[in-house]
């Protein structure tokens, strides 16, 4: 069967290559919406319906393979203890198949670890528009808020909230605006935007789900124009042109319906075709037999469906799991006083464990025997036989009944052999589970307390962590311990003046490598950064020191990186500038060339933003020559970012299109390059 994300992948595809050939171009706005809905929705829910048998095109497995599967995996066990020159064909074979598998669970982990990554920028996109919408200033119309921000950035809108600069539009350009954002609100234009963020956090390797959410936002800009153009108020010459002067190469986060240059140039073609024949309608049914066709193809039968689920049943009933089965084979090495015992289930389940030797009964020397291994979870049999240090056989483990009912008592539930099997090998015991209950922890299942006994977290280490946070979850104990986190960690870091001392910052500081002594270090810089610029120390701003110390860290930002700055004039940067400008590797080098070329100045933004798109005083020495002598460094980085270089200046004037405005440059090239 393919798998579950990469089907819904597959359909995703599809229904945009569909979309593309037969809809795109139509001017059925209300209706593609809806499709491109659908379809998303479809992607993901139709892989989850089985077909009747009848109409699959796949075969039903015989039952026979269950019953097959079992006898040779017996057969191969035995070979290994009775035949030893049958072992290195085994081992050969053992690689290779363990090859395989951890590299389908590299791409699992690798899928799993860009979900992660791209959920959290979901997170953090919806965090920043909320955060501007409640900390700026906001003008109630009705049911909308219109947010004023500043700078040079594109008109958006977010839920109810529409941000724009009103002091960068003429009163027609910023009604028409305000109107534009009104109808995306109305039409409730997020809430699609948000289910496209959501399906590429689970498909973000599929490049056609990112075509999908571009062609969902193209759709409902066309929808809105189309919607702007039926207003009595507006014209449509009036209106393409403040789309003109609106558009701006900084560009809104992707969560938000903006004024996309991109998307300029077809939105105004769209404007001006012709309306769609009503009797066109007829390519949005072959939808229908398009989902029906993939289900057909890779859907479960019903039938197929119910004879997994026994199987799953049958294979629980007979103690197979993904854990260390209770029985196989067994290799050991005696080291001293401990014995390293390797546990072979079957080919592909290996595990090896450490013993100590006075654990163990008489191991048998150089003749078949038996020896056991017997802790409270349960007693390990042994059969087999050293010679020398080196020993192999066969092992069965068996229960203890009554640990299993002491544990149910203390609210662990051992379902079967194989948890049992688990507790047995970290030799986990009754007390433990009592004095984790002891220090507060009521409610523990199985999953918390296995690497909490596998790491040694004891009575002694929990208290003394209590001493510095005493409400500390038992989760958090984990990577305290696999960390080296002690309570000297905790006071040194909150007697360097690291206020929020809470688990989780602890554990970022510790994984980053962070110290008292860096903290204290990073306290005296931004001290003295306010004390050069009579800026007060307050709580809040320690709050954002707080905030900034790991990403100081994490970045590299010493003392001498602020110096270099301080040497050429910079002696007030923010932290928020700094981590800034070492993230697009704004240096002390890079700011010189411009003060050479003759700008003093410039504020550490502009010099963020000239970075940004790489403009250097050479760029700018091109722009004068071509007569730009009063040029606006935003100016430069507009043009830089539009794709508005010297050379197309050049051609646009061979072809008589001789501007003295850099600016009509800019929108010029808005239109062509597209």
């Amino acid at each position: 069967m393919i798998p579950y994300i990469l089907y819904a992948a597959l359909i995703l595809s599809a229904c945009l290559m569909f979309y593309k050939l037969l809809l795109q171009k139509e001017t059925f706005f209300h209706l593609n919406r809806y499709v491109l809905l659908s379809c998303m929705l479809l992607a993901f829910v139709l892989p989850l319906i089985p077909v009747p048998q009848q109409l699959s095109f796949r075969k039903i497995p015989v039952k026979n393979h269950i019953t097959i599967s079992k006898a040779p995996s017996n057969k191969t066990e035995t070979a290994v203890i009775k035949e030893l020159p049958v072992q290195p064909t085994l081992v050969e074979e053992t690689k290779q198949l363990i090859n395989a598998d951890v590299l389908l669970k590299c791409l699992v982990y690798l899928y799993w670890f860009g979900v992660i990554v791209f959920a959290l920028n979901f997170l953090m996109q919806a965090v920043i528009l909320l955060f501007r919408a409640y900390s700026t200033t906001v003008i109630q119309d009705g049911k909308f808020r219109i947010v004023e921000i500043t700078g040079d950035k594109a008109p958006c809108s977010f839920g109810n909230n529409i941000f724009i600069n009103p002091e960068k539009y003429e009163w027609e350009t910023y009604n028409q605006i305000l109107l534009h954002e009104k109808i995306h609100i109305e039409q409730k234009h997020t809430i699609d935007l948000l289910l496209a963020e959501m399906v590429l956090v689970f498909q973000w390797f599929n490049p056609f789900a990112w075509q999908w959410r571009k062609a969902l936002e193209i759709n409902l800009e066309f929808l809105t124009d189309d919607q702007m153009l039926q207003q009595d108020t507006v014209e449509k010459e009036s209106y393409q042109f403040s789309l003109l002067k609106v558009a701006a190469p900084q560009f809104p986060l992707s969560l938000t319906t903006n004024y996309n240059q991109s998307l300029l140039k077809k939105r105004i073609i769209m404007m001006n075709s012709k309306k769609s024949n009503v009797h066109t309608t007829w390519k949005y049914f072959f939808l229908v037999p398009l989902m029906v066709l993939f289900a057909c193809l890779f859907n479960q039968p019903a039938a197929q469906s119910q004879t997994l689920n026994s199987k799953e049943e049958s294979k629980e009933d007979a103690g197979i799991q993904n854990g260390m089965k209770t029985d196989g084979n067994w290799f050991a090495v005696i080291k001293g006083n401990t014995i390293e015992i390797t546990f072979k289930s079957d080919e592909n389940d290996n595990s090896s464990s450490n013993f100590q030797l006075s654990e163990i009964s008489s191991l048998p020397r150089d003749k078949q025997g038996e020896f056991t291994l017997t802790r409270e979870a349960g007693t390990m049999l042994f059969k087999g036989k050293f010679e020398g240090d080196k020993g192999m056989g066969t092992y069965k483990f068996t229960p203890n009944a009554s640990y299993s009912t002491a544990m149910a008592k203390e609210g662990i539930d051992l379902k079967n052999d194989e948890d049992l099997m688990v507790f047995f090998m970290i030799n986990i015991k009754v007390s433990y589970v009592q004095m984790l209950k002891k220090n507060g922890y009521d409610k523990i299942d199985k999953d918390q307390v296995i690497p909490l006994a596998a790491l040694d977290v004891n009575e002694a280490y929990i208290a003394s962590i209590k001493k510095a946070i005493p409400d500390i979850d038992l989760d958090d104990l984990v990577p305290f311990r696999s960390l080296g986190i002690d309570k000297a960690f905790i006071e040194e870091i909150r007697n360097s003046g690291y206020k929020d001392v809470s688990p989780g910052n602890i554990i970022a500081l510790k994984s980053q490598g962070i110290d008292a002594k860096y903290i204290t270090d990073f306290r005296s810089s931004s001290k003295n950064n306010s004390d050069e610029n009579n800026v007060s120390n307050n709580s809040d701003d320690n709050d954002d020191d707080d905030d900034d110390i790991i990403a100081f860290k994490s970045l590299n930002i010493d003392k001498a990186f602020i110096d270099s700055f301080k040497a050429v004039g910079y002696n007030n940067l923010s932290n928020s500038d700094l981590i800034a400008m070492k993230s697009l590797d704004v240096t002390a080098e890079y700011i010189k060339s411009f003060q050479n070329a003759g700008f003093k100045n410039i504020q550490a933004e502009n010099l963020i933003a000239l970075k940004s798109q790489n403009v250097t005083p050479e760029l700018i020495k091109e722009y004068k020559k071509l007569g730009f002598d009063n040029l606006d460094l935003e100016e430069v980085v507009g043009a830089k970012a539009t794709g508005a270089t010297p050379s197309f200046i050049k051609s646009m004037r061979a072809k008589g299109h001789d501007f003295k405005s850099l600016d009509r440059y800019i929108a010029l090239k808005a239109l062509a390059d597209n």
